[in-house]
């Protein structure tokens, strides 16, 4: 039923609490997981003014999916990592939509709370667009 399940990240709580039910579910079904972290804007302007180099900006992009990534390499569970760019809700809804994901895990709130505030959650967008069940964890 969920053989190919994807999983956002962005390093907050509540993405680590994803992580969990993102393994339990493939563990039950016998799926993999897309850890999938999108840049957007912002965050892509400010690593390019911050940082020295590319490499010290692609450290910092998977230390977002890190914790995510630790929890899964405990595991038997066959995933790959995807670090898109643009907006985070569409991005989470294109990849989920042309690759034939079964089921997305998200958490409820990410990092950005003012983006939140003014434009809707990540999750609620993902939610209302992606062509398959999603699982928004508190």
């Amino acid at each position: 039923m969920f053989k190919r399940i994807l999983l956002a990240t962005d390093g907050s709580e509540h993405s680590v609490r994803s992580a969990e039910h993102a393994i339990q579910l493939a563990k039950q079904f016998n799926g993999t997981i897309d850890v999938v972290y999108v840049v957007n804007e912002e965050t892509s302007k400010h690593d390019v003014l911050h940082n020295g180099s590319k490499y010290e900006i692609e450290r910092k992009r998977k230390e977002k999916v890190q914790l995510a990534l630790d929890q899964l390499d405990g595991t038997a569970i066959d995933y790959n990592v995807q670090i898109l760019h643009g907006e985070p809700g569409p991005s989470i809804v294109e990849y989920a939509n042309k690759n034939d994901v079964d089921c997305v895990v998200i958490g409820s709130r990410g990092l950005n709370n003012l983006q939140t505030m003014i434009l809707g959650s990540v999750s609620h967008k993902v939610a209302k667009r992606a062509h398959c069940p999603v699982l928004i964890v508190k």
